[in-house]
């Protein structure tokens, strides 16, 4: 290190490790002709008419600031998603605020919230994001290691933890999961509502795949603990626009006022006519969104088939376009070593399951957000180099 100045950094963040996610994407993206199953995110492009309303947008000269919220109309689609489709009941123009893709949602509600020396409960294997960014504020995330109970936190467990843990400010729940596609019932997540509600924290309830929910219907824990509740959500994967970074982050009033602080001297609003596209999906766009569930289950049907008859144990996928699969015995156990020999013999790129977290080495997690024609591909590669067998 020669700076000096880089000793004087944020103490917290110099703590941080770079993420080993992208550092392993990095490293394989050079091998040539490599089949990557790591995206997350839609191979599809973005409906049509969505584009056309960005396109209507700039047209109209709308390259001014939003308020920092959002635009009202793209509020009021919100606030309308989200009673149309989960029975929420937000007032857009105060309970509502459309964030740089969920992932700034993430960011502003953890900052919002934390102060040096809270406790955050993370249920693992998880998206990672949530652990540095509690880092960053000087607060401890707890790990709760739901490997051994079907990937899912059980009550037991959450009594457990929040007993040992008595400075706990949040519990940050990912349903439908990235990466081991699972989710919660209507019961399970009574269970865990029940014992939350008993607590004064925060509920950070990360939603953004719910609209790719295969068997049954999605519940948000916002519909049962509305008060506790900051909920995320947005139009990246539902409806394949991951790269126009718009997020809905809702709660109640008075935890909104606060929120809102965040965005303002951060970005100040999300880019306008992101904002009208978003306003369109979210009004006419589920036609869009069942087809693309239609075809990932297809692949998913696909790739659960062909896994299974290789070895490989499956956390079940419910939800979401991911399967979070066990390396097969007699294989290494190191989900990086494992997945570095698959892009190196194979030409086919997974995640290391050790990445998401406790619980999730002896992993991989695979993304079928890709062509059907990609998936085969990858599986007869996988077969050539004996990385897997017929």
């Amino acid at each position: 290190m020669t700076n000096p100045l880089v000793t004087k950094m944020n103490h917290e963040m110099l703590e941080l490790s770079p993420s080993a996610i992208l550092k392993f994407n990095d490293d394989v993206s050079q091998i040539p002709d490599l089949i990557p199953l790591t995206l997350g995110e839609p191979d599809f492009p973005t409906p049509e008419n969505v584009k056309q309303a960005a396109i209507a947008s700039i047209n109209h000269d709308e390259s001014h600031y939003a308020p920092t919220r959002g635009t009202l109309q793209l509020r009021q689609a919100a606030a309308n998603f989200l009673n149309d489709r989960y029975g929420l009941n937000y007032n857009p123009e105060t309970e509502i605020i459309m964030t740089a893709g969920a992932t700034g949602g993430i960011y502003t509600a953890l900052t919002s919230i934390l102060n040096p020396g809270d406790d955050v409960l993370i249920p693992t294997p998880i998206f990672p994001l949530y652990i540095p960014v509690t880092q960053l504020r000087g607060a401890h995330p707890v790990f709760m290691d739901t490997s051994k109970t079907d990937f899912v936190l059980t009550p037991e467990q959450l009594k457990e933890t929040l007993a040992a843990h008595p400075h706990t400010k949040a519990i940050v729940l990912n349903f439908p999961s990235n990466p081991t596609g699972k989710t919660y019932d209507q019961k399970a997540l009574q269970k865990l509502a029940d014992i939350l509600k008993q607590h004064e924290i925060f509920v950070i309830s990360d939603e953004i795949y719910s609209e790719l929910t295969y068997t049954g219907a999605h519940v948000s824990i916002a519909s049962l603990l509305p008060d506790q509740t900051i909920l995320l959500n947005g139009v990246s994967k539902s409806h394949a626009m991951t790269g126009w970074r718009i997020g809905i982050m809702a709660a109640p009033q008075e935890i909104t006022d606060q929120l809102e602080k965040i965005d303002q001297f951060t970005i100040t609003s999300t880019t306008t006519n992101a904002q009208a596209a978003a306003a369109e999906a979210l009004q006419n766009g589920s036609t869009d969104t069942a087809q693309m569930k239609s075809e990932y289950e297809k692949r998913r049907d696909f790739m659960v088939k062909e896994l299974q008859k290789a070895g490989f144990e499956l956390a079940n996928p419910d939800v979401a376009f991911y399967i979070f699969a066990k390396i097969p015995a007699g294989y290494n156990q190191d989900s990086f070593a494992f997945s570095y020999d698959l892009a190196n013999q194979a030409k086919v790129a997974v995640v290391p399951g050790k990445a998401f977290g406790p619980g999730g080495e002896g992993y991989v997690r695979i993304s079928y957000a890709t062509s059907m024609d990609n998936l085969k591909e990858a599986k007869n590669s996988a077969i050539h180099a004996k990385i897997i067998s017929k």
